[in-house]
């Protein structure tokens, strides 16, 4: 699919956030996605591979797509706040993608330290029509929030992630609040290295819309 991409920089809450916005050619969108991107202290940034298969599989089903680096990360001004300022970052993105086309649903989608904020954002706040989390980090942080999150989610997990072993994600799993699904991804690491394919597709056969 074709597609409209638009580098912007948007006013963050710690300065500018480099921003880039793309949107399908041929018909207008019928939904949102904010995706973020993993962590900026290990290389992460909105050009990440996984991150961009996670947009277009996004944009191909229709929506636009709004990918950012967090602040101190490429050209965002700011520096990182361990996980509290960098959400403070993705709602300064999300209200902007709203604002620019009021009225349509909109998801939440992140990989990695991504998912984790786009959870965050999402259960806090709801609204989302559904979360995205790739990669979530199992064996980091406190993840009991999710045992009251109301929120639609779905995970995509790697069936070989060094940072959420198949037990130790099934077993987290089974303790999150419904609605929730887990997909397994045949890949070879964190990275979904030999199975991005898989993961865009079924980024792109999710219904994102209400």
């Amino acid at each position: 699919m074709a597609r409209r991409i638009e580098s912007l920089m948007l006013a963050g809450p710690a300065g500018a956030l480099e921003a880039l916005l793309e949107e399908p050619e041929e018909t207008p969108a019928r939904a949102l996605a904010l995706v973020c991107h993993p962590h900026p202290l290990f290389g992460g940034t909105m050009h990440n591979k996984v991150v961009y298969r996670l947009a277009r599989g996004l944009r191909r089903s229709g929506a636009a797509v709004l990918r950012f680096n967090f602040r101190g990360v490429g050209t965002s001004q700011g520096e990182h706040d361990h996980g509290a300022g960098e959400a403070d970052d993705a709602r300064i993105a999300l209200d902007w993608l709203r604002a620019r086309f009021p009225g349509l649903p909109y998801v939440l989608a992140g990989f990695s330290f991504g998912s984790r904020i786009i959870l965050g954002l999402g259960c806090t706040t709801g609204g989302a029509s559904l979360l995205i989390a790739a990669g979530f980090p199992a064996a980091h942080g406190d993840p009991a929030f999710l045992e009251s999150c109301q929120s639609p989610k779905i995970f995509i997990q790697s069936t070989r992630d060094e940072f959420a072993p198949v037990p130790q994600m099934e077993a987290l799993f089974e303790r999150i609040a419904e609605p929730k699904q887990l997909v397994w991804i045949d890949a070879q690491d964190h990275f979904f290295q030999g199975g991005l394919d898989q993961l865009e597709e079924t980024v792109f056969g999710l219904k994102t819309t209400v």
